[in-house]
């Protein structure tokens, strides 16, 4: 009886695999999310205040992914499911809301819908599952999010030092017990075939944020170009920031099938977790890189400082790292341009730090530049000569 029931919940193999629009409207509170983050970090460009925009980024994506999750493992169409899916939308806007003051006076209020996220979707999920075997998929994910409830809750009353060790300690639990399959004392871990994915539909909605945090670079430094008075040297600055997102935008597809979603078809353990941290680099380097082209369409000969530096070149150098672990796990090899790429962004930082964001934009785009068309021309080359695949 249990399995007729929970039938009609789960997502078919043969159900389409494009995203649904209540997925695309769901992401949309995503889109809020990046925005108010790359707001937080624009009015305070410290390593301190980049350290922490960072860990809020961790809280927010991991309730996308996991969102992502469900909908890849739950059939969307389903009214119970369409519920759940939009109470955590309302959830999700109203933490992210707390934002900009979440290290400060709104602490609970990001950390107690983060939570409450978690567990909502864990108390629903169980009831709907009663009596059957991915009931025990849901209680030990439920269990252990109730655990880094803990930190996320405690830290949301204690000073603000301490409330980044703790939400570290929350977000390293949340992360590392993910990728280790939620193992769990006297109850064991997930089974592999539980958590198994349908590659083609996870593939389009890494796919899908990925843009969203491309169209939020595009968004601020369109915007930044239009609120002053349009100059050949602001246009030059504005070109350079279109040339950046174009680079990362192609840096991130890879040529024809050989994507993502065939190497999460393959059940692998542990894989879909990697790929969610590999786009966690890359959306976040991507937000880095956002911000320092608003500072550079808005001020291009702006007094050099360490902010620039660390928005312009750890953007990249966070995105190429993100696209290094992608390329592992597409091609299970290590592209060298992309560590040329990092070596070269590596050694210059400490030059770049006396020059302005024109000058720091223009090097980091050709660091991007060299990296992505030159590794892009060896998997054309490989893929012509039948010596690259995506199989294990």
């Amino acid at each position: 009886m249990a399995g007729n029931r929970v039938a009609g919940l789960l997502r078919k193999r043969e159900h389409p695999r494009q995203a649904s629009a209540l997925e695309l409207f769901f992401d949309l509170s995503f889109i809020l999310g990046l925005t108010l983050l790359s707001r937080r970090l624009f009015h305070d460009l410290t390593w301190g205040n980049a350290f922490e925009t960072l860990i809020l980024f961790a809280g927010v994506y991991w309730i996308w992914i996991a969102t992502a999750w469900a909908t890849d493992w739950y059939n969307p169409n389903q009214l119970i499911i369409k519920g759940l899916i939009l109470s955590i939308m309302f959830i999700g806007l109203v933490m992210v809301a707390a934002i900009p003051n979440a290290f400060g006076a709104h602490g609970f209020i990001f950390a107690g819908a983060y939570v409450l996220v978690h567990l909502l979707r864990g108390a629903v999920l169980l009831t709907l599952l009663r009596g059957h075997p991915l009931q025990q998929r849901s209680l030990l994910i439920m269990i252990w999010f109730a655990i880094s409830g803990v930190p996320w809750l405690v830290g949301a009353f204690r000073p603000e030092d301490e409330r980044v060790v703790l939400w570290l300690v929350a977000l390293a639990i949340d992360y590392g017990i993910a990728w280790l399959g939620w193992p769990t004392p006297g109850l064991g871990r997930v089974p592999d075939e539980s958590l198994r994915n349908v590659g083609e539909h996870l593939s389009e909605r890494y796919q899908q944020v990925f843009i969203i945090a491309l169209g939020e670079a595009i968004l601020v430094s369109g915007l930044a170009y239009a609120s002053a008075e349009i100059t050949a040297l602001r246009t030059l600055a504005f070109g350079l920031a279109f040339l950046n997102v174009v680079l990362l935008w192609r840096g991130y597809l890879i040529p024809g099938d050989l994507r993502i979603g065939s190497i999460l078809d393959q059940n692998r353990p542990r894989m879909a977790v990697s790929v969610a941290l590999c786009h966690a680099m890359v959306i976040g380097g991507t937000l880095l890189t956002a911000v320092g082209n608003e500072v550079l369409v808005t001020d291009p000969l702006s007094d050099p400082q360490g902010a620039w530096v660390m928005l312009m070149v750890g953007g990249a150098v966070l995105f190429l790292i993100g696209r290094i672990v992608y390329h592992l796990l597409v091609f299970h090899r290590l592209p060298w341009p992309g560590l040329v790429g990092l070596a070269i962004l590596g050694l210059l930082s400490p030059v770049l730090l006396l020059f302005q964001p024109l000058i720091i934009s223009l090097v980091t785009n050709a660091a991007l530049f060299g990296a992505v068309a030159v590794d892009l021309v060896l998997i054309r080359r490989s893929v012509r000569q039948g010596r690259l695949n995506t199989s294990a």
